[in-house]
C-alpha cells in the first residue's frame, strides 16, 4: 500500500479549492492502493524560507522544518491541488516545495488543477518544472477543474463532472503504477 499525500496549495482565507481537495480525498481514500494523508499549508503555517542552510543538506536548525521534512518523507506519492495566482502556482506552495530537498525525491506527482477558464493550467506546468528539480517524477495524469465554482453546491462542495472522474481514475492507476516501482527502487537502494 502507497501512502498518498493530497497537498493543498493555498492558503488564502476563504479559499475554494478546500472542496477540491475534499473531493479528490474521498475518492483516493475508497481506493484501497493507497493510504491517505491530507497537507494542509494553511494549517502547517511554514514561515517564508527561514533556513540558514540549502535543504540538499538536511542540516534543519528549525523545529517547523524538522517536522515538515519528517511529513514529507513519509509519503510515496504526491497530488498537489491547486490554483493559479498571477499565472503561476500559489506562493505558499512554492514556499513549502524550496524548503525540502531530499524529501521530495523518486517519488511520483500528480495535480488537481482548479480556478477560472484555464483551470490553473500554468500554474501546474511551473509545479511540474519545479518537481523535476526536486527530482520528483511528474505525471501527464492530472485533473482539471475549470470555473470550479459552478460546480460547487450551496454547501459549497464540489461535484465532478464525467471527465474529472476519468481523470482521477487515470491520475491514481498511474500514481499507483509508478508509485510501486519508484517505492521499491527507494527500499533497495
Amino acid at each position: 500500500m502507497l501512502n498518498l499525500q493530497i497537498i493543498i496549495g493555498s492558503v488564502r482565507q476563504g479559499r475554494g479549492g478546500l472542496s477540491v481537495a475534499e473531493w479528490f480525498e474521498g475518492v483516493a481514500r475508497s481506493d484501497r492502493r493507497f493510504t491517505v494523508e491530507r497537507v494542509d499549508l494553511a494549517e502547517i503555517a511554514l514561515p517564508i524560507m527561514d533556513e540558514p542552510n540549502h535543504p540538499r543538506l538536511q542540516q534543519y536548525t528549525h523545529e517547523h522544518t524538522r517536522a515538515f521534512s519528517r511529513l514529507i518523507q513519509r509519503a510515496d506519492a504526491y497530488v498537489f491541488v491547486t490554483t493559479e495566482y498571477n499565472y503561476s502556482l500559489p506562493g505558499a506552495l512554492k514556499n513549502a516545495l524550496d524548503y525540502l530537498g531530499p524529501e521530495w525525491a523518486g517519488k511520483p506527482m500528480a495535480a488537481v488543477g482548479y480556478g477560472g477558464i484555464s483551470g490553473a493550467a500554468r500554474a501546474v506546468e511551473d509545479l511540474r518544472r519545479v518537481a523535476i528539480a526536486l527530482r520528483m517524477v511528474p505525471l501527464v495524469q492530472g485533473v482539471v477543474c475549470p470555473l470550479y465554482a459552478q460546480q460547487r453546491d450551496e454547501e459549497g462542495r464540489f461535484h465532478a463532472n464525467p471527465t474529472q472522474t476519468t481523470a482521477t481514475t487515470e491520475t491514481l492507476d498511474a500514481l499507483a503504477d509508478l508509485g510501486g516501482i519508484l517505492k521499491a527502487r527507494r527500499a533497495a537502494a
